[in-house]
């Protein structure tokens, strides 16, 4: 006896979105064969070639025996009566055109799956010739951003994930689309099926030989070259959906880890000539900083609407890249205005901090060479919600690393490079001596630095820094210089001891990420009776005073 009609206001509907090629057609095979599903493969093809005029070897048949009228198939059939709980109905993107009825995505259930066009393209031109518009990314990411404008953003899957690990991707898919997981699935009988398209023997040759999903090709075949261009076309609409996909410990190999301040998750970046989003900030394979940490760089703070010490690290960052040798760099004006824009597009006037570098640019193939290097460098403008980041109230440890400083000998110092290899060594051995940074002595045996910051120390009220020999001269550094002189106290800038260290009244450290931050222990000894000297805190007032003062103004900010 045959089961009773459902009414349209009982079937649920399950919209999936994809572009062809995409396993669309073994998702279909693995909904059928649940016991509460009927399945709908294409229903608006006919629709689709009517309106565009679009050829296909089986146009003719294809209209004469599916309903062309795109509003009548979305009432009648798509959202009519059936036999079945569910009904899904498999959609390719580009076939969504103008002209069809809003209630196409207002309801029911959606999901989009996606796939690499890398893996796409090379079996597209098997039947048709591979476009743009065949491919249907754009039609894809346009679906995708109506039903978030509805607030129906829909769920998105990689057909990577299917591949991989079918059951963990179909339970989190059920999951997520609250239907509930049937183990029937994972697998289906070789052959065509009753709810094939009539454009199946054209298009479904290889699942039809398939009982399931497939897992994906150790070693693909060549990418054509003819198809690099339609490639490069294609990725970003595809990167920007994948970014959007399913974030479920079964289908991400790699952490998404917590940021340390949520506010940074939409920055805007100034990257070579442009401002892009925080996902979109690459640099080139072929930039000199992947290939050998060429580049050269400055942190900067930014406090109530001036950039302090601006003209003092844009001196730096060219006399590094000079003592590089950097050839077709921007001019100083034009650093200064990326500056500018990066930080007024992102809202940053206060509690900010930049990270500006300098790199000698992209190559033109892989190599050590600066010769290769004919594109002129590349800037970029990395702006972040940040406050300093030490406890200066509290204070910080420190332990003595075996990592010794560059020597003028090998690596001066003073020119302010991205290798940073041996001040990371040196971190590694803090980190390991869970203390907050890592002291590095000199060839010689005296104090350098910390890994990151200038260091002094304060002994029966002289104020006593290392030389710069082995060390990077700070701009923080030469500012507290000149704000003790101010002050009155005495600053002796001379080789020192770690012993000299291990016995001092005070410690800080000074640097524009973590400004003035007191030490209150250095290799596991306390130094003077473990809190915040006099001196010490003299100077964290002097300093917060001048920054608030000082530096030049962002363009645009009026203080309220």
């Amino acid at each position: 006896m045959e089961m009773e009609k459902r009414n349209e206001a009982d079937i649920e509907v399950i919209h999936s979105w994809s572009a062809p090629r995409s396993l669309s057609t073994s998702l279909m095979y693995s909904f059928a064969q649940r016991d509460d599903m009927e399945v709908l493969d294409e229903p608006l093809y006919a629709n689709f070639l009517r309106v565009t005029g679009v050829e296909r070897p089986y146009r003719e048949e294809l209209l004469s025996k599916m309903d062309s009228d795109g509003n009548k198939v979305v009432k009648e059939i798509i959202f009519g009566p059936g036999q079945k709980k569910y009904r899904y109905c498999k959609h390719i993107a580009k076939q969504r055109l103008p002209g069809l009825t809003d209630e196409l995505l207002k309801k029911g259930k959606h999901f989009i799956l996606i796939r690499n066009p890398l893996n796409i393209l090379p079996s597209f031109e098997k039947v048709v010739a591979p476009s743009f518009l065949e491919l249907g990314l754009a039609s894809l990411v346009s679906v995708y951003s109506e039903l978030c404008e509805l607030g129906k953003p829909p769920h998105i899957i990689d057909a990577t994930a299917l591949q991989e690990n079918p059951e963990a991707a179909l339970r989190g898919l059920c999951e997520d689309l609250n239907i509930p997981f049937q183990a029937s699935m994972l697998k289906w009988e070789a052959g065509p099926k009753s709810v094939d398209g009539i454009w199946a023997p054209w298009w479904y040759n290889r699942v039809h030989n398939s009982t399931g999903f497939a897992p994906p090709r150790k070693y693909p075949s060549p990418f054509p070259s003819s198809l690099y261009d339609l490639l490069e076309q294609s990725l970003p609409f595809y990167n920007m959906l994948r970014h959007h996909e399913l974030k479920r410990s079964y289908f991400i190999k790699s952490p998404h880890p917590k940021l340390p301040n949520s506010a940074n998750e939409k920055l805007l970046v100034w990257v070579g000539n442009d401002i892009v989003p925080r996902e979109s900030a690459k640099v080139s394979v072929f930039d000199s900083v992947v290939q050998g940490g060429d580049a050269v760089w400055e942190g900067i703070r930014v406090y109530s609407g001036k950039i302090f010490k601006l003209e003092e690290h844009l001196d730096r960052l060219f006399d590094s890249a000079k003592a590089l040798a950097f050839r077709n760099m921007p001019s100083r004006e034009e650093v200064k205005e990326a500056i500018f824009k990066t930080l007024i597009r992102n809202g940053m006037f206060d509690n900010a901090h930049i990270r500006l570098t300098l790199t000698r640019g992209k190559k033109v193939t892989s190599g050590m060479n600066p010769s290769l290097n004919l594109y002129g460098c590349t800037l970029i403008v990395l702006a972040e919600w940040k406050p300093p980041v030490y406890d200066n109230a509290r204070g910080i440890t420190l332990v003595t690393a075996t990592t010794r400083r560059n020597s003028p000998n090998n690596l001066d110092s003073k020119i302010h490079h991205n290798n940073l290899l041996n001040n990371i060594l040196a971190k590694i051995e803090g980190n390991n001596a869970k203390a907050d940074d890592a002291l590095m002595l000199d060839k010689d045996g005296y104090v350098s630095e910390t890994n990151a910051t200038n260091i002094f120390l304060v002994k029966k009220g002289c104020i006593v820094t290392p030389h710069t020999d082995n060390c990077l001269p700070g701009i923080t550094r030469a500012t507290i210089m000149e704000l003790a002189i101010k002050e009155n106290l005495v600053v002796d800038e001379r080789r020192v001891s770690l012993s000299e260290f291990h016995t001092a009244d005070e410690v800080w450290t000074t640097g524009t990420l973590g400004e003035l931050s007191p030490v209150i222990r250095v290799d596991g000894r306390m130094v003077g009776d473990g809190r915040i000297g006099p001196v010490t805190q003299r100077m964290q007032k002097a300093y917060m005073k001048f920054t608030a003062e000082s530096g030049v103004p962002i363009p645009t900010y009026q203080e309220c």
